[in-house]
């Protein structure tokens, strides 16, 4: 009589969908460790990276000033201009890399910047309370009704344009209120936990139980905060410059479709000129949302354990067992 086999342990765990670690990651920090073995994580940083080190290297790798014309307007791409060239002769493939630059510069200073900025507002008010609390929280009700748009608009009105570092500086003042009233209201339900009380019995100071016990417990918030408030500096810097409230001057991917609107690009068949920095911004946008995706799951348990029950459900259902346990 003959029985089943059981299947070899490497075929089992292939696919239940555990893949075993390589040694150089094994030694990592557990939740590095996680985020790296994130799909999700893992091709949204790849993503995000590749934008970066191109920005970076704009000066070194553009084969044209973007500033300056370098063929004829409106020439197809090809292997002279990879890219083509815009209505005003300058090289497309140039302008990206450098609009680049300088639209990811002003999304992370705006999304640092808030993102700081709310944090030591949202913990402080949350943690010490009192007056200190009343007072910060007027502050972040003002935060919350101070408009982005018309201070730009203002400013651009005095000094004739607005740079991108007037607009970013505009965005990182008026964008940290969102951020602080959610730091906030998980400080409030994080400073009555067990772990807490026991270091203030033990003697620690306020600001070490802030770093080490608090914060923490709050990764999740602080980065979905900065990815929120980057997306945001980055689509708000590009839609006040394609309105005109930027300087046409400067360079980035919203002067960009700035000046494809004007040339009626998408009229006149050159959506060589349009279609990549908006492609580049949605790219961008989507690489953060991933990233903010992998945080979530590396620090909710919820999720976490939700993503590892779907192979075993998959497992149980090709054995025709029942999945209510899982």
């Amino acid at each position: 009589m003959s029985t089943a086999r059981a299947p070899e342990p490497a075929a089992l765990m292939a696919e239940l969908g555990i893949h075993v670690k390589p040694s150089l990651i094994s030694r990592w920090p557990a939740p590095l460790q996680t985020f790296v073995t994130n799909r999700k994580g893992l091709f949204g940083l790849a993503i995000l990276l590749i934008f970066v080190v191109l920005a970076a290297l704009a000066p070194l790798i553009t084969p044209y000033d973007p500033y300056r014309r370098s063929g004829k307007p409106h020439i197809q791409p090809g292997v002279e201009h990879f890219l083509g060239t815009s209505r005003q002769g300058k090289d497309v493939f140039s302008q990206l890399l450098e609009g680049g630059r300088t639209s990811l510069t002003v999304g992370f200073v705006a999304g640092i910047s808030a993102t700081l900025i709310g944090l030591a507002v949202g913990i402080s008010a949350g943690y010490f309370g009192g007056k200190a609390d009343e007072i910060l929280t007027f502050f972040v009700n003002v935060s919350l009704v101070l408009p982005a748009l018309p201070l730009i608009i203002v400013f651009a009105s005095f000094i004739e344009e607005a740079s991108p570092t007037i607009i970013g500086l505009v965005l990182a003042f008026t964008g940290w209120g969102w951020s602080a009233r959610t730091i906030r209201t998980q400080t409030l339900a994080l400073k009555n936990r067990e772990f807490v009380l026991a270091a203030e019995l033990m003697g620690e100071s306020k600001w070490r139980i802030i770093l080490m016990e608090l914060l923490p417990n709050m990764s999740s918030f602080v980065v979905g905060g900065f990815v929120l408030a980057t997306i945001y500096g980055i689509l708000a810097e590009a839609g006040l410059e394609f309105i005109g409230l930027g300087s046409p001057n400067s360079v980035t991917w919203g002067t960009m479709l700035y000046w494809a609107m004007r040339a009626q690009a998408l009229q006149t068949g050159a959506w060589y000129e349009i279609w990549p920095p908006a492609i580049a911004i949605m790219i961008t946008g989507a690489a953060l949302v991933l990233i903010n995706f992998a945080v979530d799951e590396i620090t909710s348990p919820q999720l976490r354990a939700a993503r590892r029950a779907g192979p075993m459900r998959r497992f149980l259902r090709r054995r025709g067992r029942s999945v209510d346990v899982v």
